[in-house]
């Protein structure tokens, strides 16, 4: 049963943008909170960027100004529109939904990005 769903990663050079989707729309329960997370070879894995039920959000350092989150509630959609990327983007980046009685994770999709 995969209940979170990614989808847009590749390869791509230094300097040029991907954008990840998750469709959340198997999720019986109501969704607050969406993020993204990744994990690079050898590393813990990180939170990317959240945003909340009510569209707030927030990014990690290494990110903001490059990486913006987005939803669509209606469809139980979250996305991650990444801008000049960098080769230590590189990483498998799984979708998140947070609900009032579980969290759901994706199976992760692969970024690589090339200098």
């Amino acid at each position: 049963q995969v209940q979170l769903v990614e989808s847009g990663g590749g390869l791509v050079q230094a300097g040029g943008s991907l954008r990840l989707s998750c469709d959340a729309s198997r999720i019986i329960f109501s969704i607050l909170d969406m993020a993204w997370y990744r994990q690079a070879p050898g590393k813990q894995r990180e939170m990317v960027a959240i945003i909340t039920k009510g569209g707030e959000t927030n990014y990690a350092d290494s990110v903001k100004g490059r990486f913006t989150i987005s939803r669509e509630n209606a469809k139980n959609m979250v996305y991650l529109q990444m801008n000049r990327l960098k080769p230590e983007d590189t990483a498998v980046y799984y979708c998140n939904a947070v609900t009032s009685r579980v969290n759901y994770w994706g199976q992760g999709t692969q970024v690589t990005v090339s200098s």
